[in-house]
Order: C-alpha cells, then sequence, then structure tokens
C-alpha cells in the first residue's frame, strides 16, 4: 500500500498553477483596503474587523485551504468517497510584534467511504512536506498540527 501512495498520478490542478501570481491592493477608506486577485475575485482587509477581515486571517484561510484542495485530492486518487470536508482552524500568534503566528491546529472532519487513518495521514504529509505552496512559504518555525476525525458513510 505505502508504495501505490507514493506513486500517485498527482496530474491536474498542480500543472495548472500559474509560475506567477498578481493582484491589487487599493485603498478604498479609513484603513480598508480592497483586494483583487488576477482573476478579478475582490475580498476586503479591515484591521478594526468592522468591514472585512485583517490579513493574518486570510493568511490562516489560505493554509487551511491548500491543505485541503490537497488532501482531497489526494485521496480521490487513493479511491476515497469523500461525502463532507470541513477544516476549523485556529492560531496562536505572537502577543507583541511582529505578531505571527507561532503556532496554527487545524481540525479535519471527513466523512465518506474508503478513508482510513493511513490514507489520510499520508495525504496530509504529502501536502506538508512537498506540495502545500501557503505552508512552504512559512516561517520555519511554526508548529503546524493537524488532527482528523473520520466518520464513515453507511
Amino acid at each position: 500500500m505505502e508504495k501505490e501512495i507514493e506513486t500517485l498520478d498527482l496530474t491536474g490542478y498542480k500543472e495548472t498553477i500559474p509560475p506567477v501570481n498578481k493582484g491589487t491592493l487599493t485603498l478604498d477608506r479609513d484603513l480598508i483596503f480592497v483586494a483583487r486577485t488576477q482573476r478579478g475575485y475582490e475580498f476586503e482587509y479591515d484591521p478594526n474587523f468592522e468591514w472585512g477581515c485583517s490579513p493574518t486571517e486570510t493568511l490562516l484561510m489560505s493554509l487551511a485551504g491548500c491543505l485541503a484542495i490537497d488532501v482531497v485530492s489526494f485521496l480521490r486518487k487513493m479511491r476515497a468517497e469523500i461525502t463532507n470536508f470541513k477544516i476549523n482552524v485556529s492560531g496562536e500568534r505572537n502577543t507583541i510584534p511582529p505578531q505571527y503566528y507561532k503556532s496554527i491546529e487545524m481540525v479535519i472532519d471527513i466523512s465518506g467511504k474508503g478513508i482510513t487513518p493511513k490514507k489520510i495521514d499520508k495525504a496530509i504529509a504529502l501536502s506538508q512536506e512537498k506540495y502545500c505552496s501557503v505552508y512552504h512559504s512559512l516561517r520555519k518555525d511554526i508548529k503546524v498540527d493537524v488532527k482528523y476525525n473520520i466518520t464513515h458513510a453507511d
């Protein structure tokens, strides 16, 4: 089984990643900025949490999103059928500037058929060790812990 997982065909979304990402950030009002991705998606940054999210919130969600895409993709290639997938993520920050994340915890709630601890452990490891671009863009001293709860479909 171990050899089968290591030789997964990872073609697909990983091949379509643009080598350069671009975007714009425009001051809207006060300290509220509108971010626009190269494909036109928009969201607002607001340090007062009144009109938008903070940059550190979107960093946390980007990490969870990157891991989620990898894990679901890898599990599907391992012939798992996923009916529900959710990540609860939390990050503990340094209390003084720079207020970087010291540790991040993600808890995956997943259900479906053919999902085993061995498969999900391997999918998480592949994401963290090789494929998650966001994870590999973070400080090396951040402790990232990923746990999971599996519910099997009837």
